[in-house]
């Protein structure tokens, strides 16, 4: 045998032959050079035949096929030699250096050099291991990944005729691709055709279209994405009004560009304008559709000048609608230089164009964009006196001047206001029409908050004036009197409210709706939030975006607090050690009813309890913070004559989250005055129940329901109140025996249960069947907790399914029974510990989720059903990006807020899911429905500092102001958290900025912190850091210069 050569040096033989000169070419035949070839590939494939020395029997027998192996493999390579090397080609292609050639024999064998005396000597075991599943490649792979990351050039589509088209191994598709080698070139497909024998051709002919009629189906010039826009494009070149049409065309367009790449909001900026001029361009109606226009000017904003803006704004305002309107002026407050003056021109021209459609809901949502606007510049007393006059001309105007003009009125209730009386809101308030009737008589006004101490911990003078700052905003509300003698106010310009600051804002509204409207926004301002009113005003609830700048309670610092886990730093063991055997740890959850309340108007009762906790509506965390002598007056204040009861509950839902026996005497006080209530025993029953005191509860429902043998209206609450309190007590029977006391059938057999039955499908089929679905919604749940004691929570969950899917889907009364089913089956078998499927309850809440995403109720279930699986992916689905299509999901500020507790969910895991957490805020920064959010970036700037990351939030902070350049609370972030990361020469820029753009100030900076520099406190503080600033380090350079002259 012939020694092995160095088949990792290229052969002279494998470079292409030079095509010579005319002047140098030899009169060499073709058939003399064929020969030639044929010579030295002979020589080469004897020298790679060359087996190594024998090295005894037992090696001769391990290694006896290598040698076929290595034949079959020269032939191989032989035959790929002569068809790449064939004269023609090297005549029409020579002077390129063949790169596959040295490839082919460095694959076979590449080996290091210092192995070349082993080769020699027969020590080195060479091996095929193509094929071998160690050798096979992984996902991690690069080669791979840039194969997973390519374009799909074909589909893999089930075959009718072959069910196993594709072949399995272990279990999987393999990853094919024909992409061409990055060493080929392209002269490299280029050949001459050859003479074949037509026998063969046509056999050839006929296996090449088998082949392709049978991946003909599967063969596809377009990827998913392309496909659907094309047929979308289609669809729109057939009805171009399809508005869902072209806001699909947009959202499948904006994932060509994700919003995690560099300059991504300028890019999707310009396909969003690209593809919305197209839309509005298409058809007539389309210029008049909101949803387009909104979302064109919000993509216009990044992209456009100021005078293009404004021309495009006046065009998007003819279209008329509310949603535009509020659009438009919540533009106006982030871009306005003087909020004081350019406010009451722009509120002005809103409520015109409102009162001339007669939309009083619609005056009431700007009134309340503009009390925020000037409560997020720091006017707090000016946006907390709008709501004391209006409260007057609402509630308490007097009959002889209700009749006249609403100027008329103005000027009236400007006489009430300079008499400096007891406002609405403020105690021992009696009214206008009170004050009228009593001639005019003087009242002391109410005393002035003091301010508290600060903390003397605080020793920074900065971090001391954004303190002080900050809480006079918070205790100072409501307006001085001119008559208050305040050392700290003194000064202040705006402390004192008049008149003429609030008339322009004031809104003609008179209907019983409007006031119903106005006190319960009041509320909201006050920091009482009710779960879907924002969107109820509305007259489609998915339109309004109003939550980024209304939802201020999720900004507070309690709700922050109680957002983010006690100790972030806490990192889960996973197991533990037991006589030297590791034992996997149980994993640790919080409640999966976190502190973010979100869910249709209406949908979920106030006083309605969730969880095995105490979840209600408002909890003590909710009020934490809140002015309650404000929020008592109010209920107090602005009750309507005729329409208490919901308020009332409100009231009572508000007083049980402060204190549970406080809510209790005042509830016996409403009782007092509306004996004949169901809805206020209801309420007092429930408060019971919420107290633990379930036998003074069951009185109130035996005196009540036994008293009268007649069907009333809200009967039906009080037997569901009853009933569920007796089953969740772990009492089945005595349910049972509520369940048929309510149908009105006696004894408790067999027979009776399908006597109540019949009754309930009577009763909900022909009585109530035309009621309305608050009606309705007691005794379904009474019928299905029936079938849930006497049989199985499968055959529950299919009847409350029939009456569910008569319900139209994403209505009120949908989204109510929908929580109402998961709360049964979440009770039954995680409460109550009742055998049941766990599929049961984790399907539904799966599917519940689906479909009403922002509902936190629902979250909750679905977090409780996901304990203990052990599978995150089911939660991550939830919480990502990207829907199951690939477009994006549009997300509401509460489901932001909840999205980032939900990190801490599981005990020890927030560290790990930071970066998530971080790329989901991130991308509300980028999102136009939440960019423009000041809570959202308290939130996110809150995050930052949590995950110990100050240079970080720094940068957040920037960006924050430069989106929302009129919000006091995001300038004041400088000086307090971020303290260590701002020198004392950037905070001064930091005021100068809020003074030139109007954000109020009760005491200058420079009085602070004037005496600290003085005494030299900047230069020790720069000394204590180790760092001065830049003017500094300027000064030192110019005395060194100095002293050096004039060298």
């Amino acid at each position: 045998m012939s020694a092995p050569s160095f088949s990792s040096f290229p052969a002279f033989n494998t470079f292409p032959d030079l095509d010579p000169g005319p002047s140098t070419r030899t009169s060499t035949s073709k058939e003399d050079n064929l020969k030639e070839d044929d010579k030295k590939r002979h020589k080469k494939s004897k020298r790679d035949d060359g087996g190594l020395e024998p090295d005894g029997d037992r090696k001769k027998k391990k290694h006896k096929h290598d040698k076929y192996r290595r034949e079959d493999r020269a032939e191989v390579r032989d035959k790929h030699k002569r068809r790449s090397r064939s004269p023609a080609r090297h005549k029409g292609y020579g002077g390129s250096d063949d790169e596959r050639g040295k490839a082919e024999e460095d694959r076979m064998h590449s080996h290091d050099d210092s192995q070349v005396s082993g080769v020699k000597q027969g020590l080195v075991y060479f091996t095929d291991r193509r094929g071998d599943l160690l050798n096979m490649p992984e996902l991690t792979d690069s080669s791979v990944r840039r194969m997973l990351a390519s374009g799909p050039t074909h589909r893999l589509l089930a075959s009718a005729e072959n069910k196993f088209k594709y072949e399995e191994e272990d279990g999987f598709l393999r990853i094919t691709t024909n992409r061409p080698r990055k060493d080929e070139q392209a002269y490299r497909d280029i050949e001459l055709t050859k003479q074949r024998d037509p026998l063969d051709s046509d056999q050839s002919e006929s296996s090449e279209e088998s082949a392709s009629s049978d991946d003909e189906s599967d063969t596809t010039p377009m990827t998913s994405l392309q496909a659907t826009l094309k047929g979308l494009e289609e669809k729109l070149a057939a009805k171009p009004d399809d508005i869902p049409a072209w806001l699909s065309l947009l959202a499948h367009t904006l994932t060509t560009v994700p919003s995690t790449t560099k300059n991504a909001s300028k890019a999707r900026a310009e396909i969003t304008v690209s593809v919305l001029s197209r839309a509005l361009a298409a058809h007539p109606s389309n210029a008049r559709s909101k949803n387009l226009r909104l979302r064109y000017m919000k993509a216009g904003e990044e992209l456009w000048q100021d005078g293009k803006l404004q021309a495009e704004w006046e065009e998007a305002v003819k279209v008329g609608d509310i949603e535009i309107w509020m659009a438009w002026l919540d533009w106006r407050v982030r871009t306005t230089n003087s909020i004081l003056t350019s406010m009451v021109d722009d509120s002005a021209r809103v409520m015109r164009a409102l009162a001339s459609t007669q939309d009083e809901v619609g005056q009431l949502r700007v009134f309340w964009r503009v009390a925020v606007a000037l409560r997020d510049a720091g006017y707090v007393e000016r946006a907390n006196a709008l709501f004391q006059a209006q409260a007057e001309l609402l509630y308490h105007t007097p009959s002889a001047v209700s009749g006249r003009a609403f100027e008329e009125q103005l000027n009236s209730l400007e006489e009430f206001w300079d008499s400096e009386v007891p406002r609405a809101g403020e105690p021992g308030a009696t009214g206008w029409a009170a004050w009228e009737a009593s001639n005019r008589a003087d009242q002391p006004p109410p005393p002035s908050s003091k301010l508290p101490n600060l903390d003397p911990r605080i020793s920074d003078p900065y971090s001391r004036w954004a303190a002080s700052e900050a809480l006079a905003d918070r205790i100072r509300a409501l307006s001085l009197r001119s008559t208050d003698d305040d050392d700290d106010d003194s000064e202040d310009p705006y402390a004192v409210v008049l008149f003429s600051d609030i008339r322009p804002f004031l809104a003609s509204v008179r209907s019983e709706r409007a006031k119903d409207v106005f006190r319960r926004v009041w509320l909201a301002f006050a920091g009482l939030h009710v779960p879907g009113f924002l969107a109820s005003l509305s007259e489609h609830p998915a339109d309004n975006a109003d939550d980024h700048w209304a939802y201020a309670h999720l900004a507070t610092s309690s709700y922050i607090s109680s957002v983010f886990p006690a100790d972030t730093s806490a990192k889960r063991i996973t197991a533990d050690a037991h006589a030297g055997v590791l034992v996997g740890r149980e994993r640790e959850y919080g409640s999966g009813f976190g502190p973010v309340k979100s869910w249709g108007y209406g949908t979920i009762e106030p006083l309605d309890n969730l969880g095995q906790g105490r979840w209600t509506m408002w909890t003590s965390e909710d009020v934490q913070g809140i002015d309650t002598s404000l929020v008592r007056e109010i209920f107090k204040q602005c009750r309507i004559a005729g329409d208490t009861t919901e308020w009332d509950i409100l009231n009572l839902t508000f007083e049980a989250a402060v204190d549970i026996k406080g809510a209790l005497k005042v509830s016996k006080a409403l009782l007092a005055g509306a004996r004949d209530s169901l809805p206020h025993w209801a309420a007092h029953a429930r408060l019971e129940c919420l107290r633990g005191r379930h036998v003074d509860a069951r009185k109130v429902y035996q005196t009540i329901l036994t008293t009268s043998s007649e069907h009333r209206p809200g009967e039906g609450a009080l037997w569901w109140d009853w009933a569920q309190m007796e089953w969740l007590s772990r009492n089945d029977d005595a349910a049972l025996t509520v369940i048929l006391r309510s149908s009105g059938v006696a004894g408790t057999g067999g027979i009776a249960v399908l006597r109540a039955k019949r009754h309930f499908e009577s009763l909900l089929m022909t009585e109530l069947l035309r009621a309305h679905w608050k009606e309705r919604a007691p005794w379904i749940k009474i019928a299905v907790l029936l079938e849930l004691l006497t049989s199985t929570a499968q055959s529950a969950m299919t009847l409350l399914d029939f009456y569910l899917n008569a319900l139209e889907e994403g209505s009120a009364a949908h989204e109510s029974l929908t929580v109402a089913s998961l709360a049964l089956l979440y009770n039954h078998s995680l409460v109550l510990k009742n055998p049941s499927p766990p599929a049961l309850l984790r399907s539904r809440a799966e599917r519940a989720i689906e479909e009403y995403p922002g509902n936190t109720a629902v979250l909750g279930i679905f977090l409780e059903a996901e304990k203990g699986q052990g599978i995150w992916g089911r939660v991550r689905a939830t919480l990502g990006e990207t829907a199951a299509d690939g477009t994006g999901k549009e997300k509401d500020l509460a489901r932001r807020v909840a999205e980032v507790w939900v990190a801490g969910w599981e005990k020890g895991r927030w560290e790990a899911e930071v970066e998530r957490t971080r790329g989901g805020l991130s991308a509300a920064a980028e999102d136009e429905r939440t960019r423009g959010s000041a809570i959202l970036w308290k939130l996110f700037v809150a995050f930052e500092l949590r995950a110990g990351q100050p240079e970080r939030a720094k940068k957040v902070l920037f960006r924050a102001v430069g989106e929302c350049p009129l919000v006091k609370e995001l300038y004041l972030l400088a000086f307090g958290p971020l303290r260590a990361v701002f020198s004392a020469r950037e905070l001064d820029g930091w005021v100068d900025t809020m003074a030139e753009r109007g954000v109020r100030m009760r005491v200058g900076l420079d009085e602070a912190v004037g005496e600290w520099r003085e005494n030299g406190g900047d230069a020790r503080r720069m000394k204590e850091e180790g760092g001065e600033d830049e003017d500094d380090e300027i000064e030192s350079s110019a005395r060194e210069l100095r002293r050096l002259m004039p060298y």
